[in-house]
Order: structure tokens, then sequence, then C-alpha cells
């Protein structure tokens, strides 16, 4: 069911976010040098890697780290990266990870590769055996301020209290924290 939801809204999504989705293009390929999008590896379902994309909101040659523990996050943002990334624009492109079935629309954000303290906690919980999500329970309770034992508590909370309307909540959830812009740090 999980599944055939996915895969319902993504194509009403991309539908819908066609024109939004070839303009971004557009202004990313014109800000900055270098490809439109950024394909992060990722770990994903059973701590299998795949590659993620997200519409480029860093500087080419930008180290492959979470962005807090870069030394000045704001030199190595694009022209319009800050815009992208405040507004959660960026995150456009992963409808094609949720086509092809590497991500969910809810779950636990997926995990940098390099992100090796995230990854044991929630193998840790089971945490593991989920699809990541496009947003998730974590994302609605404080996104980039929550420390990973926080992240990785809510993930397993969403593991255990995981349904159809669950999901729902946390989608409408996201809608108005994106609108808000809150928790959102670059």
């Amino acid at each position: 069911m999980k599944r055939l939801f996915d895969l319902t809204l993504a194509l009403l999504a991309g539908l819908v976010l066609l024109l939004p989705i070839v303009v971004i293009s557009l202004v990313v390929r014109i800000t900055s040098p270098g490809p439109i999008f950024y394909w992060s590896d990722r770990v994903g379902k059973r701590n299998v890697l795949f590659k993620m994309p997200k519409f480029r909101t860093m500087r080419t040659g930008t180290p492959a780290v979470a962005t807090h523990l870069l030394p000045n996050p704001s030199a190595y943002l694009t022209p319009v990266g800050s815009f992208l990334r405040k507004s959660s624009l960026d995150e456009l492109p992963q409808l094609w990870s949720i086509l092809k079935g590497d991500m969910s629309f809810v779950g636990p954000r997926p995990a940098l590769f390099n992100q090796h303290d995230l990854i044991a906690l929630r193998t840790r919980c089971s945490v593991d055996q989920l699809l990541p999500g496009l947003t998730g329970w974590a994302q609605v309770n404080g996104r980039d301020e929550l420390p990973i034992p926080e992240k990785v508590r809510l993930d397993e909370e969403y593991l255990k209290k995981m349904s159809m309307r669950f999901d729902i909540r946390i989608l409408c959830l996201t809608f108005k924290k994106v609108l808000m812009r809150d928790g959102v740090k670059h």
C-alpha cells in the first residue's frame, strides 16, 4: 500500500512540478558552473548505498560532509543555493529516488555515507530496515537542529507507529514546516 501511495504521489507531484523543476534547472545552470544535480552517496534500506539527486546548492569541489561540519557553510553556497535550501526546492529531484524505489515520501532521512555514528545507531534500533524518506518524523520535530541521538529516537518512534495515517500527518506537518521555513539553518 505504501509503495503504491509513493508511486502515485510521485507521479502526480512530478507532473505538477515539472515546470518549476525545469526553471530551477536552468537557474542552477546559469548561476554557477558545474552540473545541475548533485548526486549524493546515501545510505538506504538495510544500509545499502544509493545515489540521491538534489539540485546543486554548493559550489563544485565542496567536501562531501554534512553541511554543519563545514568551517563556513555559507562560503560554499552557490548564488541560489541558500534560497533552494531554505525553500526545500533542492529536494525536488528526490522524486526520482521515490519512483525508482530507493526512497519513500516518509521515512528516516537518508544518512550520508560517512555519517557512521548515525548509521550505527539506526542499525542498533532496526531503523535501517526502513526505506529512507523525503521527509520524516525527525524532520517535522526539529530537522537540522536535532542532535543525532534525538534524530534516531524519533526515527525509532516512527518505526513503531508507522501507518498510512501517520505518514499523511507527517506530510501535512512537512508542508507547514516548509512554508514557514522552520528548522532550516543553511
